[in-house]
This record gives C-alpha cells, sequence and structure tokens, in this order.
C-alpha cells in the first residue's frame, strides 16, 4: 500500500489485513521502490500524488520489471482522462477515491489471479480444497471454519506445494514486515490449522528447513 495519506493508509492496512492479506505500507514513492525492489508483492495498490517520487513514475518503473506485481491505482483523480493515463502508464486496474472498501477487497484479490503465475483458483492437496475466493476450505467432504490466519498459512502451504515453507516465509507472507521474528506465532497457528484439518495428519516439519503438506 502506497499512499502518503497516513490515517487513510491505516484504515486500508488495517482492512485489507482483516480480508486475510499481508499488506506492508509506503508513505512515499522512494521508500516504495526500495521495498518493491525487495520484495515480491503479488499487487501494489498505489496512489499517483506521491511525494519523493511521483506515483505515476514509480508506476512505470514497476511495470517495467520482468517479475512484476499487479498495480492498482488508488487516486483522488477519478475523471475519465485520469484514468485512461493511469491505465496508458501501465497500471492494470483504477479505482477512484472515495471508493466502498469491498469493491477495493475484490479487485486486489482479482489483480492477484490474473497474475502471470498465479495458480489455479481452487487449491487441492491431500483431501484438502481451498477457494481463495470465496474464502472456503474443505477436506474430503467437511467444511472447516478457519480464522484469517489459518486460511493465509494453509494458503500459502498448498501454493508452495510439495515444497517446504520456512517459519520466516510465512510470516513475510501471512503476516507483514512489522512481524516479530523471534516470535512463536507460526508455530501456534499452525498447530491450530493442524487440530482443524483433523486426522490423518497432512502438515508435515522438518527442523531447520520449516512446514509442508505431504
Amino acid at each position: 500500500m502506497v499512499e502518503d495519506d497516513h490515517a487513510l493508509a491505516d484504515v486500508v492496512v488495517e482492512g485489507l489485513t482483516d480480508a486475510g492479506m499481508a499488506v506492508d505500507v509506503a508513505h512515499d514513492g522512494l521508500s516504495a521502490a526500495g521495498k518493491i525492489e525487495l520484495t515480491p508483492y503479488d499487487v501494489v495498490v498505489l496512489d499517483r500524488d506521491l511525494p519523493g517520487l511521483h506515483g505515476d513514475v514509480l508506476c512505470q518503473m514497476i511495470t517495467d520489471r520482468p517479475d512484476r506485481p499487479m498495480v492498482l491505482m488508488l487516486t483522488a483523480a477519478g475523471e475519465p482522462g485520469d484514468r485512461v493515463s493511469g491505465l496508458t502508464l501501465g497500471a492494470d486496474d483504477y479505482l477512484a477515491k472515495p471508493f466502498h472498501f469491498p469493491e477495493l477487497i475484490l479487485r486486489v484479490r482479482a489483480l492477484a489471479r490474473r497474475r502471470p503465475d498465479a495458480r489455479p483458483r481452487t487449491l487441492r492437496a491431500a483431501g484438502i480444497e481451498l477457494d481463495p475466493v470465496r474464502r472456503t476450505v474443505v477436506r474430503d467432504g467437511r467444511q472447516l471454519p478457519l480464522s484469517v490466519k489459518e486460511f493465509a498459512v494453509l494458503e500459502a502451504l498448498l501454493r508452495a506445494s510439495p515444497g517446504f515453507l520456512s517459519a520466516e516465509t510465512l510470516l513475510d507472507n501471512v503476516w507483514d514486515e512489522h512481524a516479530d521474528r523471534f516470535t512463536n506465532t507460526v508455530t501456534v497457528t499452525v498447530g491450530r490449522l493442524r487440530r482443524k484439518l483433523g486426522d490423518p495428519p497432512v502438515i508435515t516439519t522438518t527442523p531447520g528447513v520449516g512446514y509442508r503438506i505431504a
């Protein structure tokens, strides 16, 4: 989330996090460029009128990257000409302020699915079916009531399957850049998830390597 209005950024980040997304925030174009260089984001929600580095320049920098994230421009410039110019710069979607928050969530999820390396919508492994759009999880015909973080951890493991994900990677993908690296929150969340998935166990742990769906 790149937004120089701190209050608005806090509201949007809180809402996206409540919807199960891991969100980092930058309040100017230069710090955003640094974060994008270091982290493989799925979607960048981008204001246009930014200090340091204008959002239009940042958008062009993003779209020139070979592994670029999708870009949703979220801006007060809502005239048809503004939308056309934003999309011409390479933005993948455009939403004017003020906006309806459920629409923002749907647009961000839709952009994530449109990434060239995006996986099929329904993820399946070990008798588990996870639908990230409907936010449902079923194992062997039994629907599971998962918390936001449990759902996000399971989704990350299914996308990586049969590979491993370390606790550090899960912290990056499911929480955010401010997550405490020395916390046991990943262990606790995986433990709750294991119990809800039931028997036979499907999440295995290899010390020093990480977790995976067996």
